[in-house]
């Protein structure tokens, strides 16, 4: 049985509100001896523990944001955010293209995008942590598998986080250069 305080510590690094908390503490959990199925549950409450804070936040920000001048901006780029999301997904409200921004940006905008597709508290958030669950489950596995090879803990962190900040944007290139040769082929 593991302790309270080892299950915390990993809980509280998943808390962290930017993918740099998935490394970290798939790292701490595997050196304080945390099997991965508890890593996936203490994910998934650190999902549930932010679908608990940010919901009330968001409509709070909707209600009032209209009055504030700065929220009315960052709710004119929030729409802007979530439209060019959308860009990468379809302009689909079907659920795998919800699961898919969850996935691919964070479950706040994942939950944000199903707010604005029409889905309510439950499915909208099932929707945003499904997707934040496969975006964890491919790092966690990542994570592990890439330290059985190099052994070093700080250097797979190092090197997971990098990859995660690289690997989108090359990837928006390549579907930017496709979308350009395509559209030059059918000129």
């Amino acid at each position: 049985m593991h302790s309270f305080k080892n299950l915390w510590d990993v809980l509280l690094i998943f808390l962290i509100p930017f993918g740099g908390g998935i490394p970290g503490g798939v790292m701490l959990a595997q050196s304080r001896g945390i099997a991965w199925p508890t890593m996936m549950f203490l994910y998934l409450l650190s999902d549930v523990i932010l679908a608990f804070a940010f919901e009330p936040t968001m409509h709070l920000l909707i209600k009032y944001g209209k009055n504030v001048p700065i929220l009315v901006r960052m709710g004119e780029v929030m729409k802007l955010v979530i439209a060019k999301t959308m860009e990468h997904y379809g302009n689909s409200s079907g659920i795998f293209a919800l699961i898919m921004i969850a996935f691919g940006v964070d479950p706040m905008t994942g939950r944000a995008v199903a707010l604005a597709a029409g889905h309510g508290i439950i499915m909208g958030w099932i929707v945003a942590i499904t997707g934040d669950m496969i975006y964890f489950s491919l790092l966690m596995v990542s994570t592990l598998w890439l330290k059985s090879i190099i052994g070093d803990g700080t250097s797979t962190m190092i090197i997971i986080f990098i990859f995660m900040m690289i690997f989108p944007i090359a990837l928006r290139r390549i579907q930017e250069r496709f979308k350009k040769n395509e559209s030059n082929r059918i000129k």
